[in-house]
């Protein structure tokens, strides 16, 4: 098994996992910076006023980027699976 494979396949794995997540943890972060300037601003401290508007947003981003997210989660499933291939020799 060839060591600088393994944890270059590792690292690779790690910042796809950042290279997916991203979208979702940006739009949540601006959601969430938003609700809360809005309950500064009126003084209303409800709890929903931050969840759900995230919820709502999540799921529609979640099915606008259900292609690409497919496309390439598949693309790097084949490339990761080809190169531990290598990890055998």
């Amino acid at each position: 098994m060839n060591p600088d494979l393994a944890i270059d396949i590792f690292r690779t794995t790690v910042v796809f996992a950042l290279y997916v997540v991203a979208p979702f943890l940006i739009v949540t972060l601006v959601i969430g910076i938003a609700a809360s300037l809005l309950q500064s601003v009126t003084s209303m401290q409800e709890p929903t006023l931050t969840f759900v508007p995230k919820l709502l947003v999540l799921a529609g981003l979640a099915l606008l980027l259900t292609p690409w997210l497919l496309r390439s989660l598949s693309e790097f499933t084949v490339t990761t699976l080809t190169r531990m291939g290598g990890l055998g020799h």
